[in-house]
């Protein structure tokens, strides 16, 4: 038995003739007019996203604001506190950066393994990768509560 396409009833149907204003070709006076109402269009929605754009800044500065606000509070509540969480981000930060020292030398010293194998690139994440992550994740804490009130940093 040969399959032949023409038993089978069509999925679907694409009428190419439109039967409607939409597809029917401009005339030459109102071609202008189409434009110029396309033009419209895209300035109306440009305008629409400017403004939800403005809105997003606006949530995201007030949530900003606010956990600076928060911050400034637990400091001053916790003035002690956040002098020690400032002295434990400086020395974490000496320990990350000898750490990061490690790890590129061990990239260096064992590039052509890493490349050609997986099970050494497996080696290397697990042996660097989650204590990276979790030294990262800490120094970033500790940084965020030990900054001083009368720092002024821009919101992102």
């Amino acid at each position: 038995m040969t399959y032949d396409p023409n038993q089978l009833p069509p999925l679907f149907h694409i009428d190419v003739v439109a039967s409607s204003s939409e597809g029917a070709p401009v005339s030459g006076g109102d071609k202008g007019d189409w434009i110029i109402a396309l033009l419209r269009q895209l300035a109306t929605g440009q305008d629409r996203q400017n403004k939800l754009l403005e809105q997003i800044l606006q949530q995201t500065n007030a949530v900003y604001r606010r956990r600076q606000a928060e911050l400034g509070q637990w400091r001053q509540a916790n003035l002690q506190l956040a002098q020690r969480c400032k002295r434990a981000a400086e020395t974490l930060s000496r320990v990350q950066n000898e750490f990061l020292e490690r790890l590129t030398n061990e990239i260096a010293d064992s590039e052509d393994s890493l490349l050609d194998g997986d099970f050494m690139l497996y080696e290397f994440v697990d042996q660097f990768g989650p204590r990276l992550a979790q030294l990262n994740g800490l120094l970033q804490v500790l940084s965020q509560l030990s900054c001083q009130p009368d720092d002024t940093v821009t919101p992102p």
